[in-house]
C-alpha cells in the first residue's frame, strides 16, 4: 500500500509565528498586523513587513509530499483577515481545503479545538492515510499528535522557532523547523536589511533577467521549462534533506517531483527520458551514473 499524507494547518498561528520570529517578539501584535494586506513596495510599511514574513506554502505542501501522496489538506484561519486572505490563491492553487474560523473572543478562534476534531475524524473515515502532518505550534495540539499515533498513524510536526512548545516537538515522529524546510528562505540578518531587501531585489532581478536572456538557451525560455526547472530543484532538496549522501537518485526525484506536481511529465516537455530532462539542466543540476548503474543528482 502507498503512503498517503492528510496535512492540517492552523494558519493563524504559522503566520503570526512567522511575523514575529522575522520583525520580533510580539511584532505582530504592535504592529496590528492582521489588518494589513497585500500592498505596492512603500504604500503600506506594515504589509511590507508581511511581505518579508511571508509563509511559503508550496515548501510546506512540497515537505509533506516527500512522505506520500498528499490525500487530504485542509488549512485554518479566519479568512476575512487580511494578513490571511492575501494568501488564499496559492493555498487553493495548491488544493488546501480553506476552513473559515471567525474569530468569537477577539483573539482566539478556536482553531485547534476544530482541526482536532476533524483530523480524528478524518482518520476514522480514511484508514488508508500512514502521515499526519501538523502545521502548528501550539501545546493544544499535543493530544491530538498523541491520538494520531494511538491510531497507528506517522505524525510530523513542523512549526516556527520560538513558538513552538517543545511539549508538541516531542508528541510528533518528527519535526521540523519551518526555517528548514527546503527552499525556504534564510531569515534576514537584521532589520534594516530586510527594509533594504525589496529595492535591492527588484534592481538584482532586473540585472537578472537581462543577463538569462542573455546567455540562457532557447529552451529554457518558455514558462513550462522554466517551471519544470524550478520543479526539479526543488525536489533535490527534499530528497537530500531525508539523505545522508550529498547524491540522490533520479528515480526518487522524478516520484518526489510527481507528488509535487501530478502534471509532470518529460515527454510532454520533449524528453524521452527523465535521464535527458535531467542532463539538459546541468547548468543546475549534476549528475552521474552510480556503481549499481543507477542514475544519480545533485545540486552544485
Amino acid at each position: 500500500m502507498s503512503e498517503r499524507v492528510a496535512v492540517y494547518l492552523d494558519f493563524d498561528n504559522i503566520v503570526i509565528s512567522r511575523y514575529d520570529n522575522v520583525h520580533g517578539d510580539r511584532a505582530w501584535r504592535n504592529d496590528d498586523a492582521r489588518k494589513h494586506g497585500r500592498a505596492a513596495d512603500g504604500e503600506d510599511p506594515i504589509a511590507d513587513k508581511l511581505a518579508t514574513a511571508r509563509v511559503d506554502v508550496s515548501a510546506i505542501v512540497d515537505y509533506a509530499a516527500s512522505f506520500g501522496t498528499v490525500s487530504l489538506s485542509r488549512a485554518y484561519a479566519d479568512w476575512s483577515v487580511p494578513a490571511n486572505a492575501a494568501y488564499k490563491n496559492e493555498l487553493i492553487e495548491r488544493s488546501l481545503r480553506l476552513v473559515q474560523l471567525f474569530t468569537a473572543s477577539g483573539v482566539k478562534n478556536g482553531a485547534d479545538i476544530r482541526l482536532a476534531v476533524d483530523a480524528v475524524e478524518d482518520l476514522m473515515r480514511h484508514p488508508d492515510i500512514t502521515h499526519v502532518v501538523l502545521v502548528a505550534g501550539d501545546s493544544d495540539y499535543v493530544p491530538l499528535a498523541q491520538a494520531c499515533q494511538q491510531l497507528g498513524r506517522y505524525v510530523v510536526g513542523i512549526g516556527v522557532a520560538g513558538s513552538t512548545a517543545k511539549a508538541l516537538v516531542s508528541a510528533c515522529n518528527e519535526f521540523i523547523d519551518y526555517n528548514d524546510l527546503p527552499g525556504v528562505k534564510p531569515l534576514p540578518a537584521r532589520k534594516a536589511a530586510a527594509r533594504k531587501a525589496p529595492a535591492k531585489a527588484a534592481s538584482t532581478k532586473k540585472a537578472s533577467t537581462k543577463k538569462a536572456a542573455a546567455q540562457a538557451p532557447a529552451v529554457e525560455t518558455p514558462p513550462a521549462q522554466a517551471s519544470a526547472t524550478n520543479l526539479l530543484v526543488r525536489a533535490i532538496r527534499v530528497g537530500l534533506e531525508k539523505s545522508d549522501d550529498d547524491w540522490v537518485r533520479a528515480s526518487g526525484v522524478k516520484s518526489q517531483m510527481q507528488r509535487m506536481d501530478p502534471a509532470f511529465k518529460e515527454k510532454s516537455l520533449g524528453f524521452n527520458s527523465f535521464r535527458a530532462f535531467v542532463e539538459s539542466r546541468s547548468d543546475q543540476v549534476e549528475s552521474k551514473v552510480d556503481g549499481n548503474g543507477q542514475l544519480t543528482v545533485r545540486l552544485p
